[in-house]
């Protein structure tokens, strides 16, 4: 048992060292994906405002300009930023639900250590 309970406590040991290792770059991971769907807000709310901007200068002119092109590729590349956006959302809900999993896990199994006597004192607990 005790070559088996062993084998047990060093794989648990890595899994604690691999989940205190990828924890930081999954949270700022995040925090970058966070900061990009900021930025797809406001360039879609930038997109828009020029949009409706075009749309007014186009009605105001004397002169027919035929501005409906450019509102066309305006209000396509805001369909684009969406599209990113959405995936980007989708994407930061899957890290933090993978966050949350790995946050879990790695209480569970400190448990499970403690319980079985085996949690090395040289570790900082969390």
């Amino acid at each position: 048992m005790a070559a088996g309970s062993g084998g047990v406590a060093a794989r648990e040991l890595f899994a604690e060292g691999l989940l205190q290792f990828l924890r930081p770059a999954v949270r700022q991971l995040d925090g970058h994906v966070h900061a990009v769907r900021e930025s797809q807000v406001e360039l879609r709310e930038h997109i828009d405002s020029l949009a409706t901007e075009l749309c007014r200068i186009n009605e105001d002119q004397k002169v027919a300009l035929d501005l409906d092109p450019y509102v066309k590729k305006l209000l396509n590349a805001r369909r684009r930023v969406v599209l990113v956006n959405n995936i980007l959302q989708n994407a930061q809900e899957r890290l933090r639900r993978l966050n949350h999993s790995v946050a879990k896990e790695t209480v569970r199994r400190r448990a499970m250590l403690e319980a079985a006597g085996g949690y090395p004192q040289g570790l900082p607990s969390k």
